[in-house]
């Protein structure tokens, strides 16, 4: 569905719950989230789910700029969640979205951004069926804020958590690391640098569903957003009180990702993506595994990059591509704020 381009911008009248109000819901997010639930004009969604385990996560979005290359705030609000939720294993079924809007954001942004979280919904199979709006004085909000939260059901037999990590697996990588991040800061202003590089933004349920029919024993399951591989894996190790042991050539990193850190001083493992997931794995499920993912459109290049060791002191280690080993740590501080 196109977007209009409406004119003008948010006021406070927008969040005062009269007239104005109401024209915003339905000629912008009425319109673009348009699906049965949401038409019954419902403060809540009403909804049967089949018996099992149900997931929900909620997550905000506060990302500088609104629009860059691959996305924009509205898709990856979509994308990061409904990952989120999948990194359980779960199949998810539904959004609902709660926007701060910034007096004098310009409608026809607001509508391109909600435009492209509907666009982002229907690809995904996955509605947004409920929300809400609230607008603060200009200077409060920079532009636009948005929270979403999912929720989705684990299938039968399905058991994934970041704390079933054991000596012996293996850890599997999705793709490149560090599309998103240098994508996002190629767009910032004063940073004197460009790039062909795209957001890896991205819903990964279908590529997770892919990989469950191979193996459906996955142990852990997590999309490396902020912080970056490095962080994620300094997660997973503390939660499930184990080692881990990378490599750091079969990581896969692209050329402009590479350059682009070495030109401002970052390491590609803390930068932040968010169409790619970590994999733990039995070592014996890896490589068909591995097939399966790289059969899949979001799993190319995808890879297997380490394994799971014992380690009192839950450390991540690397074997670099010089021969000698490192440690990987916790980011420290921030370094790439306003990064999703």
């Amino acid at each position: 569905m196109k977007a209009t381009h409406i004119k003008g911008v948010v006021d406070m009248t927008h969040g005062s719950g009269g007239r104005a109000s109401a024209r915003l819901i339905e000629e912008i997010f009425v319109r673009h989230f348009d699906n049965e639930l949401l038409a019954q004009r419902n403060d809540q969604a009403a909804f049967n789910v089949p018996a099992g385990r149900m997931v929900i996560s909620t997550d905000a979005h506060v990302i500088s700029p609104l629009f860059f290359p691959g996305g924009d705030i509205g898709s990856l609000s979509v994308h990061g969640t409904i990952n989120d939720v999948c990194m359980s294993g779960a199949v998810p079924l539904y959004l609902s979205a709660a926007f701060i809007l910034e007096e004098g954001l310009s409608l026809a942004d607001l509508e391109r951004i909600v435009a492209s979280m509907g666009e982002a919904s229907r690809k995904a199979g996955v509605p947004i069926v409920t929300g809400d709006t609230k607008v603060v004085e200009k200077g409060k909000a920079d532009g636009v804020f948005i929270t979403t939260t999912g929720i989705g059901m684990v299938p039968q037999g399905v058991n994934i958590s970041g704390d079933l990590a054991r000596a012996g697996h293996a850890i599997l990588i999705s793709g490149s690391i560090g599309d998103h991040g240098m994508a996002v800061l190629s767009s910032r202003e004063g940073l004197g640098f460009s790039t062909s590089l795209q957001s890896d933004s991205a819903a990964l349920h279908d590529l997770l569903a892919a990989m469950l029919e191979v193996s459906p024993n996955i142990h852990c399951l997590r999309d490396p957003t902020r912080g970056g591989l490095a962080t994620t894996l300094n997660e997973l190790a503390m939660q499930s009180g184990v080692g881990m042991l990378i490599e750091e050539q079969a990581i896969p990193v692209k050329p402009e990702v590479r350059g682009a850190c070495e030109l401002l001083g970052l390491d590609p493992l803390y930068v932040a993506n968010e169409g790619k997931l970590v994999c733990i794995c039995d070592a014996a499920d890896a490589a068909p595994l591995l097939a399966a993912m790289q059969a899949h459109p979001l799993g190319r290049d995808a890879a297997m990059i380490g394994r799971v060791v014992e380690d009192d002191q839950h450390l991540v280690q690397m074997q670099t591509a010089f021969g000698g080993s490192r440690i990987v740590d916790w980011l420290a501080g921030e370094q790439l704020p306003r990064i999703c």
